[in-house]
């Protein structure tokens, strides 16, 4: 990923491929009108005739009961998954964001508590507030950025942040403060991978705030043996 130039060692070693899921246009033909069942079924002959094994067929998962597939759902995380999509066998596909006859049932994130170091200003009606934030944890007696979030807090809790953030700067560079690292927070993610981008070493996967944790001082955050740990067993 993110990657300019491909070599031939590379292709070798990690080939590319994708999952196939749904079939929008048949022959020429917009079949977006069909029901699901119908679609599925084209598409699970047209998989069938392709001789190489870069494009897969997304696997139908069999259940009788919500409690076997909630322990299906848990092993998701194992399987590289975000969770499991329940879809209607008679649904038509609609585009934007599937509402009724699709549903996307997600895992639970992980999460780590980290503490808020750098603050910047967002956009739109955010505009004059601090809604930008950049999360680290501890690396012996260091901190090192994790991640960055702009999502999981109330309006109540950003107008709280942000006057924290403007109280308590101790640099300026362009639009972004650095501030005193006292505000934990608990950050939630899907995924973890090792990274050579980040200083930490890790990177996270769709990281957000879950909560304020103000039951919690900076020196209770979570420290990079703690990620390396769950890098071990989720990455």
């Amino acid at each position: 990923m993110n990657r300019k130039t491909i070599s031939k060692k590379l292709l070798e070693e990690t080939p590319a491929g994708f999952y196939a899921y749904d079939l929008l246009e048949h022959e020429g033909s917009d079949i977006r009108e069909k029901i699901f069942a119908e679609r599925r079924q084209l598409l699970e002959k047209i998989i069938e005739k392709i001789p190489f094994g870069y494009v897969l067929l997304s696997p139908v998962v069999s259940f009788d009961r919500w409690e076997q597939l909630a322990v299906i759902r848990g092993e998701a995380r194992d399987v590289n998954s975000e969770g499991i999509m329940l879809k209607a066998r008679n649904s038509l596909y609609h585009s934007g964001r599937k509402k009724g006859d699709w549903w996307k049932w997600k895992i639970n994130p992980l999460s780590i508590d980290a503490v808020l170091i750098y603050g910047q200003k967002g956009s739109g009606r955010r505009s004059a507030f601090y809604t930008d934030y950049t999360f680290a944890i501890k690396s012996g007696d260091q901190l090192v950025t994790i991640a960055k979030a702009y999502s999981g807090l109330t309006d109540k809790e950003i107008r709280e942040v942000d006057k924290f953030i403007k109280a308590n700067s101790l640099e300026k560079f362009g639009p972004v403060r650095t501030v005193k690292p006292e505000l934990v927070f608990e950050i939630g993610f899907e995924g973890i991978a090792e990274s050579n981008r980040h200083k930490s070493g890790v990177a996270l996967r769709f990281p957000r705030i879950l909560r304020w944790r103000k039951d919690k001082k900076a020196d209770e955050i979570n420290t990079i043996d703690d990620l390396k740990e769950m890098l071990a067993k989720y990455g």
